[in-house]
């Protein structure tokens, strides 16, 4: 079991560094048999880019968000700012409502987001599972307010504020000037163009992961390593 243990994990992050930690904790990081490929293959996440590992992890975590809506959201942020890492899935309807681009706070990184954080003033984005809560207008228009649900990874991100909205940084022209999209405070930020779109479909119960294999995050997430996947 530790030596199928590790070859997920490996396959999972890219990297080595995660083996010790999951090894050393076998009894809260077990492996999960995928049985998610089906619905993965139907929607055609291979060609667009998403892991099937991630895609199973959020699949399985989305079972533990309490009155939810069919849609699930993965931000995958082993991806860089400059590709579509935004993804929203109609699970009602077995379709991929959309995928484009999502940004990640300022001091998570440039390009890439490698530092993730749930305090205040922090600047970063907040791994793990959140639930799409109702509508309000602040200063970037109609946004959604989120409640994460995973204590000392996300649970902050009410109290800061951390919303789904679009802002103008966020679009095609951003990436053409500069090779990468504008930065956020946090927020996971969409385009202007698909905002409401993306608002009024999960608005009120939808399912939002933010991801990226922290070994931290994954050796520790009750969602992440749920058994329950029906």
């Amino acid at each position: 079991m530790k030596y199928i243990t590790c070859l997920f994990c490996i396959w999972l992050t890219g990297c080595t560094s995660l083996e010790t930690k999951t090894t050393a904790k076998t009894e809260v990081v077990q492996p999960v048999k995928l049985v998610t490929s089906p619905l993965y293959d139907s929607l055609g996440l291979d060609s667009l880019g998403l892991n099937p590992a991630v895609f199973d992890l959020a699949w399985r975590g989305m079972q533990l968000v309490p009155r939810k809506k069919p849609f699930l959201l993965i931000a995958d942020m082993t991806q860089p700012s400059s590709a579509k890492r935004l993804y929203v899935l109609d699970l009602a309807k077995k379709t991929v409502l959309l995928r484009t681009y999502v940004a990640h706070g300022r001091k998570s990184g440039g390009l890439m987001a490698t530092q993730f954080s749930n305090q205040t003033n922090s600047n970063q984005t907040s791994l793990g599972f959140y639930r799409v809560m109702g509508r309000y207008h602040g200063k970037h228009g109609l946004s959604l307010k989120l409640k994460g649900l995973e204590k000392g990874f996300n649970d902050n991100v009410f109290a800061r504020n951390i919303v789904l909205h679009g802002a103008d940084y966020v679009c095609e022209d951003t990436v053409r000037l500069t090779g990468q999209l504008g930065h956020s405070e946090g927020c996971p930020a969409i385009p202007n163009a698909s905002t409401k779109l993306i608002l009024e479909k999960v608005e009120g119960g939808a399912c939002l992961f933010v991801y990226y294999p922290d070994p931290t995050y994954l050796a520790a997430s009750s969602f992440v390593n749920a058994r329950q996947t029906n």
